[in-house]
């Protein structure tokens, strides 16, 4: 039984088929995500809320305390953990990574449900959460700066129009804005002006309520028509809180400005970013999972003109981080090696076969073994990566002894002086179950990788996987492809060497061979030493 024979017989047919595999890798490299690792979702959601005011030790105990036993009861949860700030609490979940994400994200939300009921009344909105990859770092971070515009502007500049138009960015999965914080009105209370008036906080409180509310005007109307009274009399500047009536005493009104310093200025005044010591606001960008880095950045940076041009004139926006810098000059150097080896070893093959046309087997077959591997690569969903590449470069050695292994065994029987569609398909009855014992032990070594479990193993797995590929897809072309080019191009004169370089080639191969079969002679002859020095290199 002989399944070479197929495509041996029908070259044209296996031409195609080679054809057709060469051109789904290069088409598959075109859409293949880049990206410095495999991308490994760690199953992570983060838990936020919210209490103006509240100090750390009562965000603790009233905010992160009741969510945390509701957080507590979901299953597969191997790490909690929170922090609690002025006004803020975060609570971040880690699962098991076999845990779906979106399963976990739907106990989380039932979670928070479970939990409204013990948290503070007076909560401004429900906790929120999102699902976050600890391991995906930013691919891009602009900051703002500017020497006239405040940092409030500036911040609101960017949440108002970088934020939105970075997010409608194919590839962009979040756009952070920080450094800042939006404009707001200060009011800085007097304790000492309000013990005299007798006033508290919550008279305070409830008169600026009362004031920043955009209640509805009305109507007038008559029996003819009705107007309606469009009005907004919300208040924007300090200048404008400083006359409200706080209360009366003796007649007299209390105003605000009475009562408290008004002033300009924004929500949270801890929140500060500086850049080359110029107050700035800091945009960072994140990628949605397996987008490619490289083109999303590219596509971020074409729309950076847009963006200026919608910013006011006096703010300056510049990239202060871009990680496909070094991304592209990883796989940069990872693609020269990988065409580097090809090269040798196509080169190693013409110094032994010391002919282009035999040479011009193995140097077909090699290209179309890793370009198809794309293919697959894209399939299974993975990467342009540093290991996938690195695995590229690996499988190069094991692809070519394929080839080379079926190509020697034809160029014997033309040197027996056979036929050379004879020689194809006797060479390659002869040898098509060694290259598949060869290729079934090669990929037999990357199953305990395949089962490693935990962060390590996901990381390997795309490396396991790529390498497996290419020796399979490299199996089929040996039994295929290169017979079939045996059977064509292999010359029809004796394998040998007729120029001065080729005579001189094989007298060093002779001497070569004579040296080994004088080594050979002398280790069978004195078996009992080497047996020694066997047993000493492995102790």
């Amino acid at each position: 039984m002989n399944p070479s024979a197929v495509f041996i017989t029908r070259p044209v047919a296996t031409t195609l088929l080679t054809v057709a595999l060469a051109l789904a890798g290069a088409l598959a490299f075109a859409f293949l995500p880049v990206a410095p690792l495999p991308q490994v979702d760690f199953p992570t959601i983060q838990v936020s809320a919210q209490l103006p005011g509240a100090d750390p030790e009562t965000m603790a105990s009233s905010v992160a305390a009741p969510l945390e036993r509701q957080l507590g009861h979901i299953a597969s949860v191997t790490e909690m953990t929170s922090a609690s700030y002025l006004g803020t609490t975060n609570i971040v979940l880690q699962f098991e990574l076999a845990r779906d994400i979106n399963g976990a994200a739907r106990d989380v939300e039932a979670a928070i449900n479970a939990a409204r009921s013990y948290l503070p009344s007076n909560l401004p909105s429900n906790p929120t959460y999102r699902k976050v990859n600890p391991a995906d770092a930013p691919i891009l971070i602009l900051a703002l700066t500017s020497h006239v515009v405040s940092r409030g502007r500036m911040f609101d500049a960017a949440s108002t129009i970088l934020q939105q138009k970075l997010s409608q960015v194919r590839g962009v999965g979040q756009v952070l804005v920080a450094g800042g914080s939006l404009p707001a009105v200060r009011v800085d209370l007097n304790p000492m002006a309000l013990n005299k008036y007798g006033l508290g906080l919550e008279d305070v409180r409830s008169i600026l309520h009362a004031a920043t509310v955009n209640r509805p005007k009305g109507q007038l109307a008559d029996g003819v028509g009705a107007s309606q009274i469009v009005g907004n009399d919300q208040l924007r500047r300090a200048a404008d809180y400083a006359p409200l009536v706080v209360a009366y005493q003796n007649g007299a009104p209390v105003t605000l400005s009475a009562l408290a310093d008004i002033e300009d200025s924004v929500e949270d005044v801890r929140n500060d970013g500086v850049m080359n010591k110029i107050p700035a606001v800091v945009v960072v960008i994140f990628r949605q999972p397996g987008a490619n880095i490289i083109g999303t950045v590219d596509r971020v940076r074409a729309l950076l003109p847009e963006l200026g041009a919608a910013i006011p004139a006096a703010v300056d926006a510049s990239v202060v981080l871009d990680r496909s810098t070094t991304i592209r000059e990883s796989l940069h150097d990872v693609e020269r090696t990988l065409v580097i080896s090809v090269i040798l070893v196509t080169l190693v093959v013409f110094v032994f076969l010391r002919s282009v046309r035999a040479t011009l087997i193995p140097a077909m077959a090699v290209p179309v073994s890793l370009i198809g591997t794309f293919a697959v690569m894209y399939l299974l969903g993975f990467s342009l990566n540093n290991l996938s590449l690195m695995a590229l470069t690996v499988a190069t050695g094991f692809v070519i002894d394929d080839a080379i292994v079926v190509l020697e065994n034809i160029v014997r029987h033309r040197e027996q002086g056979v036929g050379r569609l004879e020689a194809a398909l006797r060479g390659a009855r002869e040898i098509g179950f060694t290259v598949l014992s060869i290729s079934i032990s090669l990929i037999a070594v990357f199953i305990p990788i395949l089962l490693m479990g935990g962060l390590v193993g996901r990381l390997f797995r795309e490396f396991a996987m790529t390498l497996s590929a290419a020796i399979v897809i490299s199996m089929l072309v040996s039994l295929t492809t290169t017979p079939m080019m045996c059977a064509t191009l292999l010359p029809v004169a004796e394998a040998g060497a007729s120029s001065r370089l080729g005579r001189l080639a094989e007298r060093a191969f002779d001497g070569l061979l004579r040296s080994y079969d004088v080594t050979l002679s002398w280790a069978l002859r004195h078996r009992r030493v080497m047996l020694a020095v066997a047993i000493a290199s492995v102790a």
